[in-house]
């Protein structure tokens, strides 16, 4: 059996068939039943260098019924799973596509109770790492000396750590999952990628079309004549809106609360370019008619907005599918979080204003966790080791693991503390869930009155951490 066989074949397990069943229940659209499956346009915020330049981000797509034998091996889904994210990719062991169960492809986890509440750099390589040298070794082998190797494999998994994510969801047919299928298994599948012709965006207007022909197109003007990931959103929206006896739904699932930086909005190609003054202002000065007509263009390509009515989807919190906070709730979550702030005693300020109060934990945490190690415990859910003076404090990273698997209770209401504060920033409201504010503020409660006497939480000094970094070399 291969490296495969766990994550893509059905479970058996009691646990297991647990996770699927919450994943089904959270990804369920309103009113779908399980009867009518779907295909989701996956449009991912760009981040790094592309959000920072280019700013197109990347486009998969969600097949809700169908599932896979092995990454480049699809399969009809069996009762109690989830389905796949298919994406483009270079440089992915050859292959032209890859296939991805939905938890792991948002969250580098199996499961939906396993996902962290707050998470950094490190924490995300080493779920990546352990998911890869559990699940895609034939992808992505170890290097000679055992350790972790390079490529692009690591954007397969734990997308949601990176960028927040709008989905475009339609209905499908099985009989046209079943067509794909075999479509798919049974045609070659090298490596194709082309930034112009065949970038991830070309992929997922190839399976849309498949099901629904000419659904998605590319716009010569606003993208220059290449397939975009924002196009193709765009087009998935209008055609759900052109055809209502289909039934569609659209939500956002936003980017885990941690250090990583924030995903950035996400641009066409003129976009990108008219975006920046020096190149639009010469272009309309030395031709008004081509750079108006662009112009034009332009404006209109920036009007689609995916966040408009989105509502909000939080899988670790087992809510499912909830509006987007408003101003007067955020306001409200603040207050109640300013409540429980002064009355615990894990933090020396009294009355210094949210906005201090906010940097201040947040960066106290964040210096704890860069400074502490992940793992996981026998659940195989993520902990951190935490210092704490001369001792090491073991914390539960996730809603299924703070409560009874953290040693200093202290230390995970910092955790949550410094989430629910990153959450409630005005510039949050929109990406965060009414339930999900109200679940993680009933958490920290809990998390509050279950502190015992106080612990000195402290990071390690420059010294501590460079002889934990010996010992652990030994």
């Amino acid at each position: 059996m291969t490296a495969f066989a766990n994550p893509f074949a059905a479970r058996t397990r009691g646990s297991s068939r647990l996770g699927r069943l919450c994943a089904i229940l959270l990804f369920c659209l309103g009113s779908l039943s399980r009867a009518h499956a779907g295909a989701t346009l996956f449009l991912e915020e760009p981040y790094s260098y592309d959000g920072s330049f280019a700013g197109t981000g990347h486009v998969a797509v969600y097949l809700s019924n169908v599932c896979s034998a092995s990454p480049v091996v699809l399969r009809r889904c069996a009762d109690g799973e989830s389905g796949v994210v298919l994406s483009r990719y270079d440089g992915i062991a050859g292959h032209d596509w890859i296939a991805i169960p939905l938890i792991p492809y948002l969250y580098a986890v199996d499961r939906p109770e396993a996902i962290p509440l707050f998470a950094d750099a490190k924490l995300v390589a080493f779920l990546r790492d352990q998911y890869r040298r559990q699940y895609l070794e034939s992808l992505a082998p170890d290097r000679r000396d055992g350790g972790t190797p390079e490529g692009n494999w690591y954007e397969l998994i734990g997308s949601s750590y990176d960028r927040t994510i709008y989905g475009f969801e339609i209905e499908t047919s099985p009989e046209q999952d079943a067509l794909l299928i075999d479509k798919l298994n049974h045609q070659p599948n090298r490596q194709r990628y082309n930034f112009v012709e065949r970038n991830c965006a070309d992929f997922v207007r190839e399976i849309v079309d498949f099901y629904y022909p000419h659904a998605l197109h590319r716009s010569v003007i606003g993208d220059l004549g290449v397939t975009t990931p924002k196009q193709s959103a765009k087009m998935m929206a209008r055609y759900s809106q052109h055809h209502p006896e289909l039934q569609s739904s659209g939500y956002l699932i936003p980017q885990v609360p941690g250090t990583i930086r924030r995903s950035k909005p996400i641009h066409g190609v003129l976009e990108s370019v008219m975006a920046a003054k020096k190149y639009m202002v010469p272009l309309v000065v030395l031709n008004p008619y081509l750079g108006g007509g662009l112009l034009i263009e332009y404006f209109g390509h920036r009007r689609f907005d995916p966040a408009r009515n989105a509502l909000v989807m939080n899988p670790e919190s087992g809510r499912g599918l909830d509006a987007p906070m408003t101003n007067d709730e955020r306001l409200r979550f603040q207050s109640r979080m300013e409540e429980l702030s002064q009355n615990r005693s894990i933090s020396d300020r009294s009355d210094a204003g949210f906005e201090e109060g906010k940097n201040k934990e947040v960066k106290t945490w964040e210096r704890l966790q860069a400074s502490a190690q992940p793992a996981v415990d026998a659940f195989r859910q993520p902990i951190l080791e935490v210092r704490t003076g001369n001792a090491v404090a073991q914390v539960g990273l996730s809603r299924a693991n703070i409560l009874t698997g953290s040693g200093a209770p202290e230390l995970a209401a910092r955790l949550m503390e410094a989430r629910l504060r990153q959450e409630l920033r005005p510039a949050m409201a929109r990406k965060t869930s009414r339930s999900g504010a109200e679940s993680d503020l009933a958490l920290l409660q809990q998390l509050l009155s279950l502190r015992p006497s106080e612990v000195a939480a402290t990071p390690p000094s420059k010294n501590e951490r460079r002889a934990q970094a010996t010992a652990s070399l030994q």
